[in-house]
């Protein structure tokens, strides 16, 4: 008894089928962790495009304040999915007008909107730059 519990206590390294469990706990907690990645990544492309709104928002407002002139800011989409499924943007299609919310929801990478100031300092957003408009970066 005594050598077969020498032998038990010598032997070093794995089995296979501990290896084999091992990779399969590995491949479960992968399984489960990819979707909340992706799910927390697109929440965080939301979140960029609502800022950048917002911040377009801010600045042409700005820009018009005491101007006559029409000012615009392109805002480029960061998500891979249309939409804000994961982000409130209540608050902003308030400011905006509730009819905007839509125009919101096209967001989605490769697509831009923009956000325009009207001489009397109504805020819109359209899918094109307005004629005339001025870029609040100082290009027309």
């Amino acid at each position: 008894m005594k050598k077969l519990i020498q032998k038990i206590r010598e032997k070093k390294g794995f089995t296979l089928a501990e290896l084999l469990i091992v990779v399969a706990i590995i491949a479960v907690l992968v399984a489960i962790a990819i979707p909340v990645f992706t799910t927390q990544l697109e929440k965080s492309r939301e979140g960029v495009d609502l800022a950048n709104v917002r911040s377009a928002y801010a600045e042409v407002k700005s820009a018009a304040l005491g101007d006559t002139k029409t000012y615009y800011k392109k805002v480029d989409g960061k998500q891979s999915t249309a939409g804000f499924d994961k982000v409130d943007i209540s608050e902003l299609a308030e400011n905006l007008g509730t009819t905007y919310a839509g125009v919101l929801n096209t967001l989605k990478t490769g697509v831009s909107i923009y956000v325009i100031c009207d001489s009397n300092g109504n805020v819109s957003i359209a899918a094109s730059a307005p004629a005339g408009g001025t870029d609040v970066d100082g290009t027309t």
